[in-house]
């Protein structure tokens, strides 16, 4: 499949925004399953900017305003084939997780920061699964399951900062909060597991040429001899309508826009994913 991906926001001060530093976490990436034919970060007014690579490997496009300036907008623009090959069969035992060769190089996604830690249900949910399951594949793909069961998705419940432990309380969130609970349970598990940030494209027979309103997303991957995708949001694997942009411990790791500015108050923030199938 290939797509055409459109990532708009903008920024409304109620008066001046003197100056605004960024960073724009807004570019997939090339990868198992996905190249990136074409990409470019636009900005108005226009900015300074440089790229890098950061420590997990997304494409980090900086930049900064230094005039005056009302409003700002960013936007990302990207052409992605996809081709996903089927998920391998489960590799690692219970054993293997605990050779220093995982559990060292790995240590990273074993941590459990404020916003991955899970409450005390969810972490003896995940004990049952593990003394359950006769591979660490078997229990990751049911503790994906059990969060995709038990919480439910209704957007506004939470915002970018609401800790997992929060989401569960209430049994609501989005997608990221799905990925932050699944993430809790699996770490809790021994399983190395990490965040993944992208786009989803949200019609499986999805027609050529039409464009539709498509949707920021949030899925995670854990290690069994390689990383290996699940979206407990829509309890799938994830296929050729997701784009992966970045990856990292946990929603800090791969914002999609961050930064500082001095000025006004923003006054608002319109964000807008445009996504057409073009093969």
């Amino acid at each position: 499949m290939q797509l055409r991906i459109v990532h708009t926001t903008v920024f409304s001060y109620e008066g001046k925004a003197l100056a605004s530093y960024n960073q724009a976490r807004m570019t997939p990436l090339t990868a198992p399953g996905q190249i990136v034919v074409h990409t470019r970060v636009q900005v108005s007014p226009t900015p300074w900017s440089a790229s890098y690579r950061d420590y997990f490997g997304t494409e980090v496009t900086t930049f900064e305003v230094l005039d005056p300036h009302d409003t700002m907008t960013i936007t990302a623009t990207s052409t992605v084939h996809t081709e996903r090959a089927p998920a391998p069969l489960p590799a690692l035992s219970w054993e293997d997780l605990s050779d220093p060769g995982i559990s060292d190089r790995w240590t990273e996604y074993l941590e459990l920061p404020d916003l991955v830690a899970p409450p005390e249900e969810v972490v003896a949910q995940a004990r049952e699964l593990a003394a359950s399951s006769s591979r660490p594949a078997e229990a990751a793909r049911a503790m994906c399951e059990f969060v995709h069961r038990e919480v439910s998705y209704i957007p506004g419940t939470t915002i970018t900062t609401t800790p997992a432990a929060e989401a569960w309380e209430q049994r609501a969130g989005v997608c990221q909060d799905m990925a932050h609970l699944a993430l809790g349970g699996l770490r809790s598990m021994g399983i190395p597991a990490r965040y993944v940030s992208g786009y989803l494209h949200p019609l499986a027979d999805a027609a050529i040429g039409e464009t539709v309103a498509g949707e920021s997303h949030a899925w995670i991957e854990w290690w069994d001899d390689g990383w290996h995708a699940y979206d407990p949001t829509n309890d799938l694997e994830p296929g050729d309508r997701w784009v992966v942009v970045a990856t990292g411990r946990d929603y800090l790791d791969v914002r999609p826009l961050h930064g500082i500015y001095s000025g006004s108050a923003t006054s608002s923030m319109r964000v807008q994913v445009d996504i057409t199938r073009l093969a």
